[in-house]
């Protein structure tokens, strides 16, 4: 269930996101130390991942993953993991592991020119482009064509799905209080089977074993697992598009606005049952070893523009495995984004908004196209 990277929350988003690794519980002190320390050194990396890769993204894009994503790394960056240490009093003390550190950047890596896809929507008075997102890239990807960055300029005003994704303060709280129990551990809500891939992948990824992801709740420990991989493999936050574009957007004057906030992300999967969050995990320990081939798919889909595929990837297997969440983080979430850019585009108000969210939102059957084209709207791609 790789989709919900791509999401974005953003993921959270993400993912937001996005966007979400290895992160510590809401007692772990020297976690939050290094969380910030993190957010200092790193400037603006809260868009790490927060992003998008692999349909193993799957969730976590789909549900503002993204910005569990950008939490997760810093933690995992700034201190690594974290696991708990013998208990005191009933309660067990959060320990950090080694940090995880991303794949060495080549310096003679080959610059690839992208051509992500691109969508015009004309109202009365309104112009709006919207720009599917992913929120974790290798450096060496050029995304910005000489239409993207007309469309931007041109506008006056940049939606994402969340505004602020480049506040570690505000999201750290949030991810400590719904992504973590210091009291119950992982391994008593998960099977022994589960346990023991757990520690496998912990160990494959250069970290001590299960005991990582023990503080964790399973909706945070599917989303390391997304996230990891990704992180090793060379994919890094501080390129993601959202964040790039807030920057961006920032130094131009631009305002920010985003469709929702920091807590509505989160939510999305700390909400789940608990029975839900451990299947989730469980697929995404069975999934492991296709991730790099997936988030390499699911990239090259999006770098080539490949709209089709991107929703083929990402919405079609999602959709037929859970379709319950599915309509909860896809089809409910992008109505509401619709009904906003509807009214938005029916103002008497003459304006351009540059929309940027998670590239799987603008692909396949649901898609915020298709929500426009419902409702009246001509919607074409910038060609």
């Amino acid at each position: 269930m790789r989709g919900v990277r791509w999401f974005g929350m953003g993921m959270a988003t993400a993912t937001a996101t996005a966007t979400a690794t290895a992160t510590a519980t809401a007692a772990a002190t020297a976690v939050a130390t290094a969380a910030a320390t993190a957010a200092a050194a790193a400037t603006a990396t809260a868009a790490t991942e927060v992003l998008p890769l692999r349909c193993a993204q799957r969730q976590q894009d789909r549900v503002g993953g993204w910005v569990v994503l950008a939490v997760v790394f810093l933690l995992a960056t700034a201190g690594g993991g974290v696991g708990w240490a013998g208990a005191q009093g009933g309660v067990a003390k959060p320990v950090l592991s080694a940090p995880i550190a991303p794949a060495a950047a080549s310096a003679s890596a080959v610059r690839v020119e992208a051509t992500p896809g691109l969508w015009k929507v004309q109202g009365a008075h309104e112009t709006v482009y919207l720009f599917g997102t992913v929120h974790v890239m290798k450096p060496e990807v050029h995304w910005q064509t000489a239409k993207v960055e007309e469309a931007f300029q041109a506008s006056d005003t940049l939606y994402l799905e969340i505004a602020k994704v480049d506040d570690m303060a505000s999201m750290q709280p949030l991810v400590m209080e719904l992504g973590m129990d210091q009291v119950h551990g992982l391994s008593t809500k998960v099977s022994k089977e589960d346990v023991g891939l757990l520690d496998g992948a912990a160990k494959t990824m250069g970290l001590p074993g299960e005991q990582v992801f023990e503080p964790m709740q399973p909706w945070m420990a599917y989303m390391t697992l997304q996230v990891l991989p990704m992180i090793k493999a060379g994919y890094s936050p501080q390129s993601g598009i959202d964040l790039k574009l807030t920057e961006d957007a920032k130094a131009a004057g631009k305002p920010v606005i985003g469709f929702e906030t920091v807590g509505q992300q989160l939510h999305y999967l700390a909400d789940f049952p608990e029975a839900q969050q451990v299947e989730l995990l469980h697929q995404e320990l069975v999934d492991l070893p296709k991730a790099p081939a997936e988030t390499d798919a699911m990239v090259g889909a999006w770098t080539s523009g490949d709209v089709d595929k991107i929703g083929a990837l990402e919405n079609g297997e999602f959709q037929q495995k859970y379709p319950a969440i599915y309509k909860k983080l896809v089809v409910e979430r992008n109505a509401r984004w619709v009904d906003q850019l509807a009214t938005m585009l029916k103002s008497e108000k003459a304006g351009t908004a540059f929309v940027a969210v998670g590239a799987a939102h603008l692909a396949g059957q649901d898609s915020l196209q298709r929500g426009l084209e419902a409702k009246g709207f001509k919607v074409g791609r910038v060609e």
